[in-house]
């Protein structure tokens, strides 16, 4: 991990910027901020799979409807 460094906060507009010396760059175009206290952590985003966001949700309790119930038979569509 690198040494804390003193950075410079500036006015881009309306808003407070940081430059980011290079050692502490992130990947990517975009990041999440959050406030902790009196810091503030930017965090990279990272691209996972779909198969691992749906590992890392809970299970969902609720039952579902029978959704054939109540329908008419299927039939095959030329297209």
């Amino acid at each position: 991990m690198a040494e804390a460094r003193q950075v410079s906060l500036f006015r881009n507009g309306r808003n407070q910027a940081v430059r980011i010396p290079v050692e502490f760059e992130l990947q990517g175009e975009a990041a999440l901020m959050h406030r902790e206290g009196d810091r503030l952590v930017i965090e990279p985003i990272r691209k996972g799979n779909l198969l691992a966001l749906l590992a890392s949700w809970d299970a969902i309790e609720d039952d579902f409807p029978d959704f054939d119930e109540g329908q008419g038979p299927s039939r095959d569509v030329d297209l």
